[in-house]
């Protein structure tokens, strides 16, 4: 059996004093069930929170709705827009073009941001599409930051601005490739971060999202191969100041997009949290507040939610350490767990552990040694 302070104490040996603070503050497991109608924000998390439905005109979550935060990269949807405005009437991409939007819409590549920020104007860019689509809190980078386009200001009401005229007023072939690019959303972004937070872990698909992310307490990602993360215009220098209502300085995480059948909901999640937070406790903040969201209708993920310890552990295939990681957990995230099973046994000085969680969302497995629980097999968790 093992102890909640005993497994944090091997975090601490292991990893530091970051990843056995996740542990303590992981809960045990709870049941991913319906939402209650009103957003629950963490401790320390500011948050802008907007849910639109479609289907009656109405929104069913506001909070902070006008509240200015930057945008990190789902400015990526202004920049796409901006570049297929005045493509008709077909609005064929060329294959080049192609080859930069796609993983910049999929997998939120920093480098094909870059070269549509250089080449269409930078902050005229965003001044644009200001007017295009009747923004009311959207503005450009601060003066000095004028290269950096994570640096653009937006709010929880233009984000869904911005789906709405996707959905509703774009033309058909401009509607149809960035919508089913943010349909095609990876899992392991273009500099390693996972991305599947906020909508893509609260809701079964049909989903669609583009997501941000920007901080120095974000210092790798971990669904590539240690150290291979690199850096981009996202997020900047340390700025000398805030500018104006704007933080440019605490982690950010967004979550944004749209959810159900017919893009029926749309969804915009923009959070700030402490400076110094991990993107395991970013990532799992955000997640619990978008499970709290009033969406009508919306199918929820089945399952119980698990807090995990220690950083870069491995998703595996099968309940086993034989075959090459599927990809890697960010440090002291919380996790989905389907069900769990016996398999090889794992050992972490001074813990044994032969049980194994599955993970929905991730389509593998993690040993059980892991799990923030006290308990090698999950007590509130079926067999597979």
């Amino acid at each position: 059996m093992r102890r909640r302070i005993l497994a944090a104490a091997a975090a601490l040996l292991l990893v530091g004093g970051t990843a056995a603070s996740a542990v303590a503050d992981a809960p045990a497991g709870r049941t991913a069930q319906a939402a209650p109608a009103a957003v629950q924000v963490p401790d320390g998390v500011t948050a802008g929170v907007a849910v639109f439905d479609r289907q009656t005109g109405t929104f069913t979550e506001q909070l902070n709705t006008s509240t200015r935060f930057r945008s990190a990269s789902v400015v990526k949807l202004l920049l796409a827009l901006d570049f297929l405005w005045n493509r008709g009437p077909d609005y064929t991409v060329p294959a080049a073009d192609r080859a930069l939007l796609e993983p910049m819409l999929r997998s939120s590549k920093d480098s094909a941001a870059d070269h549509y920020w250089s080449e269409n104007g930078g902050s005229a860019i965003i001044t644009r599409m200001v007017g295009r689509l009747g923004l009311k809190d959207t503005a450009p980078p601060p003066v000095g930051y004028e290269g950096y386009w994570g640096y653009v200001s937006l709010s929880a009401r233009d984000t869904v601005t911005i789906y709405r005229y996707l959905l509703d007023s774009a033309p058909g072939p401009v509607r149809d490739f960035v919508m089913g690019n943010l349909r095609q959303s990876t899992r392991c972004a273009s500099d390693d971060f996972d991305q599947h937070f906020g909508i893509a872990g609260a809701f079964e698909k049909p989903w669609a999202v583009k997501q941000g992310w920007a901080g120095s307490s974000y210092p790798e990602g971990t669904c590539g191969p240690p150290g291979t993360a690199t850096a981009s215009r996202t997020a900047g220098p340390a700025p000398a100041a805030v500018a104006a209502d704007v933080d440019l300085t605490r982690p950010a995480l967004h979550s944004t997009g749209t959810v159900g059948a017919g893009d029926r909901f749309v969804v915009a999640v923009l959070t700030l949290h402490p400076v110094g937070t991990s993107y395991g406790k970013a990532f799992t903040d955000i997640g619990r507040l978008t499970r709290s969201l009033n969406v009508p209708g919306a199918a929820r993920p089945a399952g119980r939610w698990y807090g995990t310890w220690s950083d870069h552990v491995n998703v595996r295939r099968d309940p086993s350490t034989q075959n090459s990681p599927i990809t890697q957990l960010p440090a002291g995230v919380e996790v989905l767990v389907g069900c769990q099973a016996r398999g090889e046994q794992v050992e972490v000085p001074p813990y044994t552990n032969d049980w194994w969680a599955y993970l929905p969302q991730y389509g593998g497995w993690v040993s059980n040694i892991y799990m923030s629980s006290p308990d090698n097999r999950l007590p509130d968790v079926k067999d597979c």
